[in-house]
């Protein structure tokens, strides 16, 4: 246990001094909210997002299919690996003095050089610049590990350490590959993500770290929100540059209203129930937490598919219309079940349990409609929340 158990009941405020014990927080908490550092933290984050977004969509409307996918999944997992770490941590022990700010921000400068980076990464499989910002995230993230160790004791010092040691381990093995020749990269880099991920499983087998369940729904609706305002300003830069150089308003107002009824309704589907009240341990926290990579990075890759789609649209895109409607029918039924699966089918009942997972099936099918696939989906997604609301109502009354 920690050394001053009194401690964890103390008011976030009450102590202003620029260097703090870095005690932890209490999970009942009450009136726990993101912090202005955290909304800052996800705001430059999000940057990066929408660099590895614009990357996807030059690729996906080139036809390289292979190359964006696999350029977007390695960039967003770095971004939401660091990002989703942070999180939990400042849960946890968030003790908001100087040097816990300091360290904060140094984490985003390193998303910032991941960021710069993330063009490289597509067009000459360079990751240098990217592998850097990712170090230096995640080492900042050891040191914060570090000053929660000691002012631990026991077991719950034992998790800080098992932690600083697992992610300092994980670096040095980032730092080896990028020195390897470039054709064993790939065989590497999946070896390195499955031990970043089994960080947090093996450190805390014995003892989860004290997150708060409200203020971890909160965080995750927070990221969400600010990737699908990403995906609206990606899709409003495209429309608006290709009525500037082809005046094509006619055959751009279906993509536009269909890729604004799809982004609604994804915020509507995220929000329409509370969901921390499902995460009582880590057994649903991880899983939960996990999955969130696949509504992340599907809801921040409508955009790029929207953006293909206005290009296909004004016949810019090198793609055929069924295959740019794909780039914003498949995320969005991606979105649709694994929000279904890791979020909204706990709140659910009876026949609301089908809705979600039909609907995905239905924005899928959208794909056949060819150009008109866009508005197709975004009219299904739209009846989706409609359906919902109404069948919900009347589970009420």
């Amino acid at each position: 246990m920690t050394s001053e158990p009194a401690a964890v009941h103390r008011p976030h405020h009450a102590d202003r001094h620029p260097v703090r014990r870095m005690v932890p927080r209490s999970r009942d908490e009450p009136h726990r909210v993101a912090t202005p550092l955290e909304l800052f933290f996800d705001l430059c984050f999000v940057v990066a997002v929408g660099q590895a977004g614009r990357e996807l969509a030059h690729d996906l409307a080139a036809g390289h299919y292979g190359d964006g996918l696999t350029g977007y999944a390695l960039a967003f997992f770095a971004i939401w690996w660091a990002w989703m770490n942070f999180t939990w941590f400042a849960s946890a022990y968030d003790c908001d003095d100087v040097p816990y700010r300091v360290t904060t921000l140094v984490q985003i400068a390193g998303v910032l050089i991941l960021a710069a980076g993330v063009p490289r990464m597509f067009a000459e499989q360079d990751l240098t610049l990217s592998v850097i910002g990712y170090m230096v995230m995640r080492l900042a993230m050891v040191t914060q590990w570090l000053r929660a160790a000691a002012s631990e004791e026991g077991q719950a010092r034992a998790v800080a350490l098992r932690y600083a040691v697992g992610i300092t381990l994980c670096q040095i093995g980032w730092g080896v590959m990028l020195v390897l020749p470039h054709d064993v990269r790939p065989y590497v880099i999946p070896l390195g993500i499955l031990a970043e991920l089994s960080v947090p499983v093996i450190a805390e087998l014995r003892l989860q770290t004290p997150w708060h369940p409200h203020h971890i729904a909160e965080r995750y609706g927070l990221f969400t929100l600010i990737v699908l305002g990403e995906t609206v300003a990606a899709a409003t830069v495209a429309v608006q540059s290709a009525v500037d150089e082809h005046e094509g308003l006619g055959r751009l107002v279906p993509v536009a209203v269909g890729g604004l009824l799809v982004c609604f309704s994804a915020w509507w589907i995220y929000f329409a129930r509370p969901v921390h009240d499902h995460l009582r341990s880590n057994r649903q926290a991880f899983l939960w937490g996990y999955g969130h990579y696949l509504v992340f990075g599907s809801a921040a890759a409508i955009g790029a598919g929207l953006e293909v789609a206005v290009e296909s649209a004004v016949h810019k895109a090198h793609v055929s219309e069924a295959a740019a409607t794909a780039t914003v029918t498949v995320p969005t039924a991606l979105y649709l079940f694994t929000v279904w699966l890791l979020h909204a089918r706990h709140v659910k009942t009876g026949a609301e349990q089908a809705l979600l997972p039909a609907a995905a099936v239905a924005v899928l099918a959208c794909t056949a409609a060819g150009g008109s696939g866009v508005l197709a989906a975004g009219l299904v997604s739209a009846a989706t929340v409609a359906l919902g609301v109404t069948m919900h109502a009347r589970g009420g009354a």
